[in-house]
């Protein structure tokens, strides 16, 4: 056959037909940055929900790990001997300072006030003779009837009566306490617990607390700050003029939920905690409801009352690869471009704080955020008008 009538050859031969494929694949691999394997003209715009990045104010500060500490805790004892008559109060409640806890029978310490009283009758009564006698005997020594020392030993016997008039009434006087220390009540106001003893216990000066009060409003938290950070905190505070009112306190539980009461900054420890290196902090927060309990561990926040500007978004919208955190954002021709962003501190109800990288207006994706990829064409939603997407 002549080379003018030869088969023309196919475009493409297997080998090359098996790299082309090779390539596609790999297109169609590539990550966020990367672009997709479908020409930009053939994909399908992907519903996402998209949120708008805003400028809102922010409380810059630093959280430690704190435990709740009572204002005033009071062990409730008994200060005589007797068995308990009865048990005012139900476990649990909030007394106020003089409210009755425990009556101790009162017999035996009523009669001892009774004998008491006597004792100081005649003590009184005996001093009246002698005082009496005083007086004969000083005027029978100026007749000269009796010697000098008769009426000094009158004089002694007069005094005497005196100093035992003064022992009876003390006598009565305790007497009178011992009597009063029947009735046992709260000395503070606060919250009781439970009652360690109950009617018909016998109980005294020895016996372990009866119960324990804890005031309530206001409460301290306690947190330890490292000696450096402290420092560092004291400088900056020094340079913009601030005292400790420019600073305020928030609490956070353990379920991430916020108190909604701030405190203040009241007490800064004098000294270094030699095995941890740091120093205690107190503050002071109110508690009218009563969520505070001694003892909680909490986290403490210590931040600036004056808030300032920063661009606030939702926490799910960072993602990280190697080179650092990003979020996807919605192009003006509503498509997916990665943005390189610098995050700050993290803040409550899930929001944290960009510091670089976004600008207020841009349009961050945070649902959907699974199905897209650099370069994609999306259909942006708010992010309330679709259902959340991975």
């Amino acid at each position: 056959m002549s080379r003018q009538n030869a088969a023309p050859p196919e475009p493409c031969s297997g080998g090359l037909r098996a790299v082309l494929l090779s390539v596609a694949l790999a297109l169609a691999g590539c990550g966020p940055e990367e672009g997709g394997g479908m020409p930009a003209a053939q994909q399908q715009a992907v519903p996402v929900g998209v949120i708008e990045a805003q400028l809102g104010p922010v409380h810059l500060g630093e959280s430690f790990v704190g435990r709740i500490e009572a204002v005033q805790k009071v062990e409730v004892r008994a200060r005589v001997t007797g068995f308990i008559e009865a048990r005012l109060f139900e476990e649990g409640q909030i007394v106020e300072a003089g409210t009755p806890l425990f009556r101790i029978e009162k017999d035996t310490y009523e009669a001892v006030v009774q004998q008491r009283r006597a004792d100081l009758a005649a003590a009184e009564a005996a001093a009246t003779n002698a005082r009496a006698q005083l007086g004969r005997a000083e005027t029978l020594v100026e007749r000269g009837n009796v010697a000098r020392a008769t009426v000094d030993e009158r004089q002694a016997a007069a005094e005497t009566a005196e100093a035992s008039i003064l022992q009876a009434k003390a006598a009565l006087r305790q007497a009178e306490i011992n009597l009063a220390y029947t009735d046992i009540a709260a000395p503070i106001r606060g919250r009781i617990g439970r009652a360690a003893y109950d009617v018909g216990d016998l109980v005294g000066p020895d016996s372990n607390a009866l119960a324990e009060i804890i005031s309530q409003d206001p409460i301290y938290v306690v947190f330890p700050v490292s000696q450096g950070r402290l420092a560092e905190a004291e400088r900056e505070a020094a340079a913009r003029g601030a005292g400790q009112d420019a600073f305020r306190v928030r609490i956070r539980f353990q379920d991430a939920t916020e108190y909604p009461h701030p405190g203040r900054v009241d007490f800064v420890g004098i000294s270094v905690d030699r095995g941890t290196d740091t120093v205690p902090v107190r503050a002071v927060l109110p508690n009218p409801d009563g969520r505070l309990r001694d003892g909680q561990f909490v986290q403490a926040r210590v931040e600036q009352a004056e808030a300032q500007q920063a661009i606030i978004i939702p926490q799910r919208a960072i993602q990280a690869d190697q080179q650092g955190s990003f979020v996807l954002a919605v192009s003006p021709e509503n498509r997916v471009e990665v943005r390189r962003v610098q995050t700050g501190e993290t803040l409550d109800r899930g929001r944290i704080m960009v510091a670089s990288g976004l600008q207020p207006g841009d349009r961050i994706i945070v649902e959907g955020l699974q199905r897209v990829r650099s370069g994609a064409p999306v259909e942006p939603h708010p992010a309330e008008a679709i259902g959340a997407g991975g």
